[in-house]
């Protein structure tokens, strides 16, 4: 397994990029899904990392928007074939040291009440439940975490 920051416009990374949302807009109505447009993902501000198996398919990705104040973690998607193998944790360890090289001491991250799997890795790599952050409204179809560096 290989994980590196690269562009996230690449054909294989936006067809896991594809699969994540079809996946969110099977647990959630469009109005609560707050995802990040490919426009988004390419400022210069976002860290974008591609998990790649030994043959160098791409089968996870991840972002982190660094802002001043903290970074965002987004667009979190590991293959349903590559689950279980620790990719996720992976990923986000990559993304997170290098938003932490970059000045980011606190993280956070918006989630869905519909995939314990994601909440409960978050928990399991220290992150916490919160109240709503930024300009996300107050949703019972979101779930809040943060996390400090």
């Amino acid at each position: 397994m290989d994980i590196k920051l690269e562009s996230p416009n690449q054909p294989e990374v936006v067809a896991l990029i594809d699969q994540l949302d079809a996946y969110q807009l099977s647990l959630y109505p469009p109005e609560c899904v707050y995802a990040l447009d490919m426009h988004s993902l390419l400022q210069p501000n976002v860290l974008f990392a591609v998990a790649r198996n030994n043959d160098g398919a791409a089968v996870g990705c991840g972002a982190i928007v660094v802002t001043p104040e903290f970074g965002e973690v987004k667009r979190m998607f590991v293959h349903p074939s590559a689950r279980g193998q620790g990719v996720a944790q992976r990923l986000l360890g990559k993304l997170e040291l290098e938003a932490q090289a970059r000045g980011c001491r606190r993280f956070m991250l918006e989630t869905g009440p519909s995939q314990p799997e994601a909440i409960g890795l978050y928990e399991r790599l220290g992150y916490r439940v919160r109240g709503p952050y930024g300009d996300y409204p107050d949703d019972p179809m979101s779930v809040f975490m943060e996390k400090a560096a």
